[in-house]
């Protein structure tokens, strides 16, 4: 491959090698199913994965009565129980018999919420893939949300957010979220909250999965030992048998526009005391979306930055002064927008000045650059795990789904390294200057106060709209 290659949605075939000698082919169904496929030389398992373009940004909150129309109840926590559900049984297959029909053959399945997607997956050898992509279809199409286990995997669903709520890492980077997005969307925790889940009816997630869970909604990917005919044909056939009239032509849904949306921030902080031994606190500002042709670029940065033990915020937090033992940056891109952070879990008397650590080794990489060095090493790291990844199907199959759903074209690895390459020291500065002038927000669980981050809040370059609103604190 030269370059990337575009996935237009009224292209009703491609087919290009990529490296590898990987063979991936994509076909646009006439009812607006889009199937792709990966086919990898010597494999002999697949994995697979049923796609909608839907995740926890899409919920919908409650609408009062207008006229003649009832009051719309919420569809917050919606997206979260779909995933759950679709696993409880179908018209022709019980919750037991789905399990079944993975586990009998030593396979794996499950399922995944994102902000802007939803992902139903397996893994399996290759003469089993037909029964992976029947099974899945009939638990896409057909689900039938029962009462009876609705009710159960509200409580299920509520033991899984506990569970999540004990963890004071998952419980810091919601409230990040949060703090950085405000009341956009993204800001929204993916799995929903205690509020949200008690009170979504099963009538509103029935409403979620019909406006949703359509022909032309569907992605199918398919990565490993595949026929693409096959796969096409067997895609085909399982959705109709499920019981999806595919008589009528339909256009593919469109995907979201990618265009960075207007931020305004939640909170300069968010406090959750817990009498925890250690603290953890996170740093974040306005990212990047996750088209933007900096990506590769904030790739680089966030290496160089806290990406691996080689990184800055590695050996100056953990190497050289002892304060944490995690310690790294990160980035998330959606559509609309982005966040980029920084992250340590440390002892509670030392949050000020670790957070302080943070902010400064961010600033002094925008100040002074990147070295040929720190450039060439992260040219190397980020080369290598993409490489590696790539030994796995499931990372092939993730891959096309987000290919198809969010960018809108194929990079294989040759074009993935030649970005890289083509990443300067000025690009990787520039964007740092530019990320770090942004809005900061700081989200903190532990027995911490919240003049601890007075320092580092009141010298951010970004920081100064929304303080006056003060922290958000949040209980324990």
């Amino acid at each position: 491959m030269n370059g990337a290659v575009a996935l237009p949605l009224d292209l009703p075939e491609l087919s290009l090698t990529a490296s590898g000698d990987a063979l991936v082919r994509r076909s646009v169904l006439p009812s607006g199913i889009r199937v792709l496929s990966e086919r990898v030389p010597g494999a002999r398992s697949a994995t697979v994965g049923f796609w909608v373009a839907v995740g926890s940004r899409d919920e919908l909150g409650a609408e009062p009565a207008l006229g003649d129309m009832a009051a719309l109840p919420s569809r917050f926590g919606s997206t979260h129980f779909l995933e759950h559900l679709l696993f409880k049984g179908t018209p022709t297959r019980s919750a037991l018999e789905i399990a079944v029909s993975f586990d009998e053959v030593g396979g794996e399945h499950n399922a995944l919420t994102g902000k802007e997607y939803t992902c139903y997956y397996a893994k399996v050898q290759d003469k089993d893939l037909p029964m992976a992509v029947s099974v899945l279809a009939d638990m896409f199409t057909s689900s039938v949300l029962d009462e009876a286990e609705f009710e159960n995997e509200r409580g299920v669903i509520l033991e899984e957010l506990a569970m999540a709520d004990d963890d004071p890492n998952d419980v810091v980077g919601e409230r990040l979220f949060e703090a950085v997005l405000g009341d956009h969307p993204l800001g929204r925790p993916i799995g929903g909250d205690n509020d949200t889940i008690r009170g979504v009816t099963r009538s509103a997630v029935w409403q979620h999965y019909l406006a949703n869970y359509r022909p032309n909604d569907l992605v199918v990917t398919v990565a490993g030992a595949v026929d693409h005919d096959e796969l096409v044909a067997l895609v085909t056939a399982s959705v109709s048998a499920a019981g999806w009239d595919l008589s009528a032509a339909a256009r593919p849904v469109e995907r979201r526009a990618p265009l960075a949306a207007s931020v305004t921030r939640g909170s300069a902080l968010s406090l959750t005391t817990r009498p925890n031994e250690q603290a953890v606190v996170m740093l974040g500002y306005p990212g990047l979306v996750a088209t933007d042709d900096r990506r590769s670029t904030l790739s680089v940065l966030n290496s160089v930055l806290g990406g691996g033990m080689s990184s800055r915020l590695f050996q100056e937090v953990r190497e050289k002064r002892g304060l944490a033992y995690s310690v790294y940056s990160f980035a998330s891109g959606y559509s609309d927008a982005g966040v980029f952070g920084l992250y340590a879990g440390c002892s509670p008397k030392n949050v000020g000045v670790v957070s302080e650590l943070l902010v400064a080794e961010f600033t002094r990489l925008a100040e002074s650059g990147v070295t040929a060095d720190e450039l060439r090493r992260a040219n190397g790291q980020l080369s290598g795990s993409a490489a590696l990844s790539l030994e796995d199907s499931d990372t092939r199959m993730s891959r096309l789904g987000r290919s198809e759903i969010t960018t809108g074209e194929f990079a294989d690895l040759d074009v993935a390294l030649g970005r890289l390459a083509e990443v300067t020291a000025a690009d990787v500065q520039a964007l740092a200057q530019e990320i770090l002038s942004r809005p900061l927000s700081v989200a903190a669980v532990g027995a911490v106060e919240a003049s601890a981050f007075d320092s580092v809040l009141g010298s951010a370059s970004g920081s100064t709209e929304a303080t006056a609103a003060g922290p958000v604190l949040v209980g324990s």
